[in-house]
């Protein structure tokens, strides 16, 4: 009785340590990537050019949010996730207007070309 006892402990065991497993090979959510929960779609880290010069660096995916500062012609970028037609980025270097390398913020994806991963 006793051994028939352990047998059926065992089986919810396996089960735990089968769910554990599944939900390692889950996906993360879209703003693990890109440290943004406004995030909808991960990118793998592509590099991206500034197209055009005034272009806002935001702090959300809008024009309702406040900008950071200005992107120009040339500025060079990681995209990081989207929402829309915006792109979560950093900068890879400082930006002509002075903004910080490093800095991440919201910019439109019209705004950008290169897009290489």
């Amino acid at each position: 009785m006793i051994r028939h006892l352990a047998a059926r402990s065992a089986a919810p065991a396996v089960l735990v340590l089968a769910a554990a497993a599944l939900s390692v090979s889950v996906a993360p959510a879209a703003h693990a990537v890109g440290e943004n929960s406004q995030c909808t779609v991960n990118w793998p880290n592509y590099g991206a050019t500034v197209a055009k010069n005034a272009w806002n660096f935001r702090t959300g995916p809008g024009t309702t949010f406040k900008s950071r500062g200005f992107l120009y012609r040339n500025d060079k970028l990681k995209v990081l996730c989207s929402s829309g037609s915006w792109n979560y980025s950093q900068l890879t270097q400082t930006s002509r207007s002075g903004i910080p390398k490093g800095t991440k913020a919201w910019v439109r994806n019209d705004g950008l070309v290169n897009l290489a991963g």
